[in-house]
């Protein structure tokens, strides 16, 4: 592959990061069809769009995305290498930007990143929550180095990025004295006397729950659903009824959470990933979690 031009990489890099050519332009001291220009040259030796040209205004191609998002990561780091070699910034850790929807249990992300933070590199975490398609999107465009998910990368998902299959965990059901002694009934039958806190619909966890009550004849009786478990918790701890979690973190949500668990099942199985667009997992820190999830997650 040709030796690109840094200079014009660096111009577009200006240019999107102040999205106007007259503020780059002006910015980089050039006039703005010089910068219009020499973008266009960057362009056609890329042999790929950077800027929709359909837009009025600066608006980045998909291509132009993923550019900038490398773009960003390279000139940041060398106006830092700047800086540390003027003694102005200390050493500064890496940072490794991680990805998870907002049903994932937070004590198992915990769980998960907790060696990263024990790397002989040190890294500085920075962690996102949001809907998994909107993670995907942001790992495709080399945003986010991680996603940590419930749910696989699905066929219909329109991004390019691999399932590494971390482990999985049975279900654990939770509540509180108060709520367990309302009903003499044996697990898991109670489920159907006392009142549910379970996840949303849209999420995995709450299918497999479902299927699991349709099979046992059991009608659960749902008071509330949410999108995020840990506020499910915080409703369970409160004793608004029982919610489910991963067997694997057990000890921690009685411990945190001050509630009993009721019962547990393996008929329902919870599976986590770490979803990557490396085929092959190379990052120290995805390897990590790798490891880490061999004690904490059933294989």
């Amino acid at each position: 592959m040709a030796w690109f031009n840094y200079h014009h990489f660096y111009y577009f890099w200006t240019t999107a990061r102040l999205g106007s050519f007259s503020a780059a332009a002006k910015q980089l001291n050039l006039s703005r069809p010089t910068i219009s220009a020499q973008l266009k040259q960057f362009e056609a030796t890329l042999g790929k769009s950077l800027f929709d040209r359909s837009s009025r205004s600066i608006k980045l191609s998909e291509f132009g995305q993923i550019a900038f998002g490398y773009a960003e990561e390279i000139f940041t780091s060398g106006q830092e290498f700047q800086d540390l070699l003027a003694g102005n910034l200390s050493f500064k850790p890496s940072r490794f930007r991680v990805g998870t929807p907002d049903a994932m249990p937070k004590l198992i992300t915990y769980r998960l990143l907790k060696p990263t933070l024990n790397l002989p590199h040190k890294l500085q975490i920075s962690c996102v929550e949001g809907k998994l398609d909107d993670l995907l999107a942001e790992l495709a465009v080399h945003r986010l180095d991680l996603v940590l998910s419930d749910s696989p990368v699905g066929p219909t998902m329109n991004v390019k990025a691999y399932n590494h299959l971390l482990g999985e965990s049975g279900v654990s059901f939770f509540a509180t004295s108060d709520v367990v002694e309302k009903h003499s009934a044996s697990f898991p039958d109670c489920l159907g006397l006392l009142p549910l806190l379970q996840p949303i619909e849209t999420t995995s966890i709450r299918r497999n729950l479902n299927h699991w009550f349709t099979k046992l004849g059991i009608q659960p009786q749902t008071r509330a659903e949410f999108e995020d478990s840990a506020l499910m918790k915080v409703f369970g701890q409160a004793g608004e009824g029982v919610f489910p979690a991963p067997t694997a973190i057990e000890k921690d949500v009685c411990s945190q959470y001050n509630v009993k668990v009721l019962g547990r099942t393996v008929e329902i199985r919870e599976c986590f990933y770490a979803i990557s667009v490396e085929r092959r997992i190379k990052h120290p820190a995805v390897l990590a979690i790798s490891e880490s999830a061999k004690d904490l997650l059933l294989h």
